[in-house]
Parts: structure tokens; sequence; C-alpha cells
């Protein structure tokens, strides 16, 4: 079974960066599309990016233009560059496969706020 394990959140301010980091088990990247997804308190989950096996990228358009999704294979890692972030990008960010928005990772927690 994929396992998936995210790392890298943390408290910024408005306009920081930050760089998730989701490493993947049980599945070679070349295999499979991976998607980001985050989820705020009260909120829908929402679809972030997605990389898929061949390393094409798509951005939600709440994020295009600021966040960029790349992999890593040999590392077996998923990356999300999180620039000028916005009080509205707080929330546990996740991956799964994508098309699959069930968060079964324990996430990382992202704290945007002035």
């Amino acid at each position: 079974q994929v396992q998936f394990e995210e790392s890298g959140g943390g408290a910024v301010q408005p306009g920081g960066s930050l760089r998730l980091s989701c490493a993947v088990s049980e599945v070679h990247l070349s295999y499979k599309d991976i998607g980001w997804y985050r989820q705020a308190p009260g909120k829908e989950r929402e679809w972030v990016a997605a990389i898929t096996s061949l390393g094409t990228t798509l951005h939600a358009s709440s994020v295009k233009g600021r966040f960029t999704i790349s992999k890593d294979n040999a590392k077996s890692t998923v990356y999300l560059q999180m620039n000028d972030l916005k009080v509205e990008d707080t929330a546990v960010y996740y991956c799964n496969i994508w098309g699959n928005g069930d968060r079964r990772s324990q996430g990382t927690q992202v704290t945007v706020s002035s």
C-alpha cells in the first residue's frame, strides 16, 4: 500500500515561503500521479497541485504563480515550493495519489499570519 509522509510546514508571515516535502513509499513515482491537497478548519478539502508520472505539472488557480510542484524520482519525494504565502493558505497540507483527495497521512501544518 502506498504511504506518504509530509514535512516542511511551519509558521510564516504573509509574503513568506516554505518548501513542503512528501516522501512516497511502496510505489515508484514514475508510475503514479501525485497530488498535494490542503484542508483548513471549517473548509472543504482543496486540491492544490499535481504532478504526473511523466512530470507534467498542474496547479489550482488559487495558487498558480505562487506555488510550484516538483519531484525527485530517485528520492521518491514530491515537493511543493510555496512563495508569497497568504493568510488564506493556512491549512494542513497532505499528499495522495492524484484524484484521491482522502487524507491518509498526518500532513504538515502551514500557518500564515502576521
